[in-house]
């Protein structure tokens, strides 16, 4: 998350609002308090004025209505106006000039070389005479550049209502400017200073209402990285000090439900990973967003690689589905990953995940390999197959025979005895593959019981070969390579005799005659390895595993006519893996097999029993 600028912050935006609330508040009282100094400075000024023309006016009027005749000793109206200027002139006024009627000043306050010189160009005094109306104007002093207000009054004769002179007088107001002016400067610097304190005043204001608010914003950022260890700090009982509580109480919770949602996904991760089956996460489109172990081994795709693929193509689906939603009414579909060298099958079970609305959001599907179940099934029918080939062979057989016989051939007594031979020895047959049938049936149901014992191996197989020395018919020699000590082993002995009995009997029908069958009996560390080679065609290398399984021959016109049911060696493997031990075989085309088996070791047995 990016740092927050101070320029960006809520505490310039609350100092700016201290600063704006504070500025309105100065400027609306300055200007009321600067509007109504003005109309009182005004009023006064003006009330003033008012009264010192109106003691003047009445003053010259006195004088210049004052009857003279015979008074020649007395003085003179130019000297009487003076006095009256002198002595009613206030010190408001720049500038003051009285009129006759005849236009000539009489009087002036300054600028004495007026006195008696006519007045023109001044519209105001002309009117004033004229119509007996005051004037009053404001206007730039063109000696100074003050402010100036300027009034014309007629003096009139109280008795006659005739002009008799005008008063003219000048003051300047520019002293109530410059004060406004100094009072609008003092706000000023007021302001200033305000907005100096309020700025101090509002980084402190600020502060305390956002420290809490921005070590709330910090824990936020280290709850979002998982951590929830820490808390904030409570300042107060205010609104944010209630909201530091419910911040805590959030973090509390978040913490706990963290735990428990960790706790789920670790189980669920351990269920996905430890469980055999494949399971494949879909999102609505049908992408990949989760694959666990197993299903990234059956299909040979990694995880990192397989997220974001379409699982269509990922489980080369593309011929049998479209669009992903068409898998909600297939529901499973068996797939084949079979190559040239190996068969793999895979059953693929696809249930679809919706929301609260039921809207398709995404697939589950689990998949699982169903390569041996196709095998056990292909085998059971090959199983089925072989039985009732090898049973419908002499059945055959004997059933021509027996009709044979029925239609008379009983009776002639060279061909009768050859029919009933091969009649016995057809049954013998079908006893020989029923009784192996139901050996291999008891395995296969874990009807295993073993009468196991304590043997000396040597003198059992040296019993097992003189047998098979004294009923050999082949001119066959049979070489013993068995050590001349004791060893003993946990065994069924006649298992064990059945699996000699076995190989040795394929090793006899297969070697041909004049050749060495050789009886290895091997003791190493934990085991004895017994090997039976013989000197027979061989078996090419890409059969060799197979002739452990059921009904496997190589040769098969060869085996039938030795007799041969096919399971011998199926249910060797089946006796030595009973008694832990391992079943092989070696052979090369033309140059004989060889045959491998071990048996555990008496004390390695018996410890693995305790």
């Amino acid at each position: 998350m990016n740092r927050v600028g101070f320029f960006q912050s809520i505490r310039l935006k609350i100092i700016i609002v201290l600063i704006l609330f504070l500025l309105l508040a100065i400027q609306v009282v300055g200007a009321y308090f600067v509007n109504k100094l003005e109309d009182n400075l005004n009023k006064n000024f003006e009330s003033n004025f008012e009264e010192r023309v109106q003691i003047l006016v009445t003053n010259l009027e006195e004088v210049l209505t004052k009857d003279r005749t015979g008074d020649e000793d007395g003085p003179t109206l130019q000297d009487e106006v003076k006095d009256i200027i002198n002595r009613y002139s206030a010190d408001i006024f720049t500038d003051l000039q009285v009129v006759d009627t005849q236009l000539r000043v009489i009087g002036a306050d300054g600028r004495l070389e007026r006195i008696g010189k006519r007045v023109t160009g001044d519209s105001n005094i002309s009117v004033a005479l004229q119509f007996d109306q005051q004037e009053e104007e404001l206007f730039r002093n063109q000696y100074n550049n003050d402010r100036t207000l300027r009034r014309t009054v007629p003096i009139v004769d109280s008795e006659t209502g005739n002009p008799v002179g005008v008063l003219q007088v000048d003051a300047s107001i520019e002293e109530i400017y410059t004060l406004l002016e100094n009072v609008t400067q003092i706000f000023l610097n007021a302001t200033m200073l305000a907005i100096v304190v309020s700025i101090v005043l509002g980084f402190l204001v600020a502060r305390s209402i956002t420290k809490p608010i921005t070590e709330m914003r910090k824990q936020a950022m280290i709850m979002a990285r998982g951590d929830f260890s820490k808390k904030v700090n409570v300042y107060g009982a205010d609104e944010i000090g209630q909201l530091a509580i419910t911040f805590n109480n959030m973090n509390d919770r978040l913490k706990l439900a963290n735990q428990t949602t960790e706790e789920e996904r670790r189980k669920l991760s351990s269920v996905l990973s430890n469980m055999s089956d494949g399971v494949i996460a879909t999102d609505e489109n049908g992408a990949i967003t989760l694959i666990n172990g197993p299903a990234s081994n059956m299909i040979g795709i990694a995880p990192e690689e397989a997220k974001g693929q379409m699982i269509v193509e990922v489980l080369q689906m593309e011929d049998k589905v479209i669009d992903v939603k068409e898998l909600e009414e297939t529901g499973s579909l068996t797939i084949d990953f079979s190559t040239d060298e190996e068969l793999f099958l895979v059953k693929a079970n696809f249930s679809i995940v919706q929301d609260e609305e039921e809207t398709f959001t995404g697939l589950i599907t689990v998949i699982s390999d169903v390569t041996e179940q196709e095998k056990v099934e292909r085998e059971r029918r090959e199983f089925v197959s072989n039985v009732s080939h090898e049973l419908r062979t002499p059945l055959t057989t004997m059933k021509s025979y027996i009709e044979a016989l029925n239609e008379g051939a009983w009776e002639d007594k060279e061909l009768a005895p050859h029919f009933l031979n091969v009649t016995q020895n057809e049954t013998d047959r079908m006893i020989r593959l029923v009784n192996d049938l139901l050996q291999l049936s008891k395995m296969d149901h874990k009807d295993k019981t073993m009468n196991k014992e304590q043997t000396d191996l040597v003198p059992l197989v040296h019993h097992i070969l003189d047998r098979f020395d004294m009923n050999k018919t082949e001119l066959i020699d049979i070489e013993r390579k068995v050590p001349d000590e004791k060893i003993e082993v946990w065994i069924d002995t006649d298992k064990i005799t059945q699996v000699i009995d076995n190989i040795m009997s394929n090793a006899i029908k297969y070697s041909p005659e004049g050749g060495k069958i050789t009886f290895q009996l091997i003791r190493e560390r934990k085991r004895i390895k017994i090997s039976i080679q013989d000197q027979g065609l061989g078996i090419a290398r890409e059969k060799v595993d197979k002739i452990f399984e059921r009904f496997y021959r190589v040769d098969k016109a060869r085996s039938r006519e030795l007799g041969g049911t096919g399971l011998g060696l199926a249910i060797s493997k089946e006796i030595i893996e009973a008694h832990h031990g391992h079943i092989w075989a070696n052979s090369k085309e033309g140059q004989g097999t060889t045959i491998y088996f071990t048996l555990p070791l008496m004390n390695l047995k018996r410890g693995g029993r305790r």
